[in-house]
């Protein structure tokens, strides 16, 4: 039986998938964590009978400012941790890195729990975003490398569904938690996720392709038969003969960056700003990842509550919960339509909704139509889950040589977070700023989301030919 007959995974199979995407789980755990605790947290709910519990203060003070350094510092953990991604995956492997990153959540998560003032919070906070920056880096390629032919595109979708799980379920634990005596729970489940998977580590198998690419054939052969039932063709994860296949974006230069012969050794970031052979697939992927952010998702995911506290108080942490499980269910869609569809066309629909979908949220808000807004902000999250949330994560192996997919994928995902982080830091003063005072104005900062969006979204669609 060759590779191409290989349809799907054996039972073992499934469950490595479900512990490599544990990390993306973490991601979206930590990118919502925050929204649904930020009352308590800082202190504008209170236990006034209670100021201590188990010797740790039931709040921490801080402005919003404050809170937005706390929010913020996340994307900057995950900055570094995705720059560094390629080096720790090509040293420790994907399962390595794996281990690694879980590491950092439970010892991120522990601090932060512990905490009782700022500092161990910006602290814990950076610690569990350099896991997730890591974590986000090595989850779809793991899954590409792992995954049977046939499936390989609808696998990657499965990184998309993972976060907005993760994001699902604090919003979720939110409403039970969110109180002065348990909002500390949430940070120690998630470590307790994290030491779970690191112990269950010695049992699952690392990577067909990156023990190809190390010489190890016989533990190459044995995870292939672990992971899909039989021995298949070796060839089929060998980096060499897919280099040799026609690219996703070819063009003659890229002949010149793939030898024929020979175990090519990964490269580096620096090598690969230096490869004009690799600069297209490069900035494909800068601009899909750098779209995904500047779509303003995680200004929403981070602060839906205090966007519609004003409109609708008595209902804002219900309707940020509806936005998370609309999330959910709009991830589902593309793993039976991305193999249809196209991966150009699901972004280009994905676009257009979220587009029109932040205008309404602009009018909704400027005008105080509370229905509207709400409604607005979910279709927004509904049009992103469909095409801008799962595309660029499944495109990165697909435009990538073997040799490179790390490398591009660190920088990629490198600019990914610092669009993340510059947008958590100034969305609050941003909008403030732009409204200058006025409630009724609050909605203009959309405007200025659905204007960005447009322009690097054409850039993506210049750049890509999928």
């Amino acid at each position: 039986m060759t590779s191409e007959g290989a349809h799907t995974f054996t039972k073992y199979g499934w469950l490595v998938c479900l512990w490599v995407l544990i990390v993306s789980f973490q991601y979206g755990y930590h990118t919502s964590a925050l929204n649904q605790l930020q009352a308590v947290l800082t202190c504008k709910v209170a236990d006034a009978t209670a100021p201590m519990y188990y010797g740790l203060p039931t709040c921490i003070p801080m402005t919003d400012a404050t809170f937005s350094v706390v929010t913020s510092i996340y994307t900057l953990g995950g900055f570094f941790g995705s720059l560094s991604a390629n080096i720790v995956m090509d040293r420790y492997g994907r399962k390595g890195a794996s281990r690694f990153s879980a590491v950092l959540t439970a010892a991120g998560s522990t601090l932060f729990g512990l905490s009782s003032s700022v500092g161990p919070l910006i602290l814990g906070r950076f610690l569990v975003g350099l896991a997730a920056g890591l974590g986000i880096c090595l989850c779809p390629i793991y899954l590409s490398e792992i995954a049977p032919a046939k499936i390989k595109g609808n696998l990657g979708v499965l990184t998309q569904l993972a976060i907005v799980i993760g994001i699902m379920v604090t919003q979720g634990m939110g409403f039970g938690l969110a109180t002065p005596r348990q909002w500390r729970l949430v940070l120690f489940i998630s470590a307790g996720i994290s030491i779970f998977q690191y112990f269950i580590s010695p049992f699952v198998v690392e990577s067909p392709s990156y023990l190809n690419r190390k010489g190890l054939v016989d533990q190459e052969k044995l995870a292939i038969r672990r992971l899909w039932g039989e021995i298949h063709d070796v060839s089929r994860t060998d980096p060499e003969e897919r280099d040799s296949e026609e690219p996703l974006l070819s063009d003659g230069d890229n002949a010149t960056e793939r030898p024929s012969t020979g175990r090519q050794p990964a490269m580096t970031i620096p090598q690969l700003f230096a490869s004009t052979g690799l600069r297209r697939p490069l900035l494909t992927i800068i601009a899909a990842m750098t779209s995904q952010q500047i779509s303003g998702i995680n200004a929403v995911l981070y602060y839906s509550n205090d966007i519609l506290s004003k409109s609708i108080p008595e209902l804002a942490s219900y309707v940020s919960l509806a936005i998370t499980i609309v999330n959910f269910f709009m991830t589902f869609p593309p793993i039976f339509l991305i193999e249809r569809v196209g991966r150009k066309q699901l972004i280009q629909l994905s676009v257009a909704g979220a587009i029109l979908s932040h205008l309404a949220v602009g009018y909704g808000l400027n005008n105080g139509l509370v229905t509207l807004s709400s409604i607005a902000i979910t279709t927004f999250v509904m049009s992103f889950a469909f095409g801008l949330g799962p595309i660029p994560f499944v495109i990165i192996p697909e435009v990538a040589p073997p040799h490179a997919v790390s490398a591009i994928s660190s920088v990629g995902l490198s600019l990914n977070w610092s669009s993340n982080f510059v947008i958590g830091l100034i969305f609050l003063p941003l909008r403030n700023f732009l409204a200058n005072g006025d409630p009724m104005k609050e909605g203009r900062v959309f405007y200025l989301f659905a204007a960005a969006l447009l322009c690097s979204t054409f850039c993506f669609s210049k750049l890509y030919r999928g």
